[in-house]
């Protein structure tokens, strides 16, 4: 039986396990994680050959086309033109396909579904604490912890060529990755329940990982000012504007830019009606919360690679004393690890993004709820950013990326640990470095595969299959 086939969407009970995790001792989920060896040996785990019926990858591109807003998807593909990398972070879809051909425990997950490495990062929580965590749940679904920790080892490897790094110190980087991510679980397992749902990385954890003294301060005075600052406050002067005395969103077009039906007759009244649903979403407090402030204006705001074309709205919101949120309304459809993982249990895709959100992260958006849109559209809500603080990563070194590798791994284990049984997971794993080892050497053989998949983007592009436009481009 193939992996896909054996996939159902809920963890089927792992041979000799019969009953429910929470009730079996730790010692015999690590010895049947252990026997897990005998069926999926952890050096397997590195191999990557592309098979003879690997559907197309453009293919499978176009297909995600659908439902998009026409005239944004050249945007996307323009991104994704950028480099190996950018292609890469636009085709979670892709590699999904091939994740669900690879060899996997069936040990489940909440799985991130897009794990690589910029869609890692700090910001806010509300006490105002700066964390590092997970910050993009759009693909998340119970999964097979494998996909994860592939697709985020992988993204070291195409990161070092970027910067132009050597193989060996991207193949370094996953490593580092795996190790950590390894070693961590084992630390996450260890702990009580509570002890693991409460655990955090927070900003003195990541300073203590750099050794060098300079970096040290620059990494602390970044931490300091994003601390300090409200994202709301910073993004208003950029993207707010008076206009015949009414404040409003900044067209700032293709990326920033107001839709014409906002101008029919009845367009707010659907609004309102939409904010109605969403604040169903929230608890009591933060509904209280959020009925101090008014919606002022909303706009079609272009983010990210491989969720341009996706409606995504900012919606400006002013207090009483005119005091400014930004709230982002983005839609969510099927996870691309749907076809191979199982529908979710969630009918409604943004609520499918908020309770994964909520799963994985320490500490999450207090503006976190879904609605249903204009056509139908499943929407999630959270903030614009808050303090968030994205990582350098096209300035990273050999050394400083090694540094990164290692925390993203922490944290990716941190979260797969938190809201699961990881015993069963860190009796696979082991001590030793033989998983760390074949996740360096898949991660490489898949960056490959990713290059040549660029490559057939481009010569897409131009043979004139596929219409883009660059960043500047009118």
């Amino acid at each position: 039986m193939s992996n896909v086939a054996k996939l159902s969407n809920r963890a089927e009970p792992v041979p000799e396990i019969k009953r429910p995790a929470h009730s079996v001792p730790a010692d015999d989920l690590v010895g049947a994680g252990k026997r897990l060896r005998d069926t999926v040996s952890r050096s397997s785990q590195g191999a990557w050959k592309r098979t003879k019926n690997r559907p197309d990858p453009l293919e499978i591109l176009r297909a995600s086309d659908a439902g998009r807003i026409p005239e944004l998807i050249p945007i996307r593909y323009g991104r994704m033109l950028q480099s190996p990398f950018a292609f890469y972070r636009g085709s979670a879809s892709v590699m999904a396909a091939d994740l669900a051909v690879t060899p996997t425990t069936n040990i489940r997950v909440q799985a991130c579904g897009d794990c690589h490495l910029m869609n890692f990062g700090g910001f806010a929580t509300p006490e105002r604490n700066i964390v590092f965590d997970i910050n993009d749940f759009d693909e998340t679904l119970p999964a097979p912890w494998e996909w994860d920790v592939k697709r985020l080892v992988a993204s070291f490897v195409l990161a070092a060529r970027s910067n132009g790094l050597s193989d060996a110190a991207g193949r370094d980087a996953a490593v580092a990755c795996a190790r950590s991510y390894r070693e961590r679980l084992r630390e996450v397992a260890a702990m009580s329940p509570l002890e693991a749902w409460y655990a955090r990385i927070g900003a003195e954890d990541v300073i203590g990982l750099i050794d060098d003294s300079d970096l040290k301060k620059n990494v602390r005075r970044r931490i300091d000012k994003a601390q300090q600052e409200r994202a709301s406050d910073v993004d208003y002067p950029k993207l707010a504007e008076m206009v015949g005395g009414q404040v409003q969103i900044k067209d700032q077009p293709p990326l920033i830019f107001h839709l014409d039906l906002q101008r029919e007759e009845g367009f707010r009244a659907a609004v309102d009606r939409m904010l109605a649903q969403y604040q169903e979403t929230l608890p009591d407090d933060r509904r209280a919360l959020f009925d101090r402030y008014r919606l002022v204006d909303v706009a079609i705001k272009v983010v990210g690679i491989g969720s341009v074309g996706r409606y995504c709205a900012i919606g400006l919101f002013m207090s009483s004393s005119n005091q400014p949120l930004f709230l982002q309304f983005k839609q969510a459809v099927g996870s691309v690890l749907e076809p191979y993982a199982g529908k979710s249990l969630y009918g409604h895709s943004g609520q499918r993004v908020v309770m994964g959100q909520r799963l994985m992260q320490t500490s999450s958006d207090i503006f976190l709820g879904w609605l249903t849109g204009l056509e139908g559209r499943q929407i999630y809500v959270r903030q614009l950013r808050d303090a968030k603080i994205k990582p350098l990563v096209e300035t990273f070194n050999r050394g400083m990326l090694e540094i990164y590798a290692g925390l993203c791994g922490w944290t990716l284990a941190r979260a797969h640990g938190r809201a699961s049984h990881p015993w069963l997971l860190s009796g696979y794993l082991g001590t030793s470095a033989t998983f760390d080892e074949a996740m360096g050497k898949f991660a490489v053989a898949y960056a490959d595969q990713a290059e040549l998949d660029y490559a057939a983007l481009k010569a897409a592009v131009s043979a004139g299959k596929i219409e883009v436009q660059m960043e500047g481009d009118r």
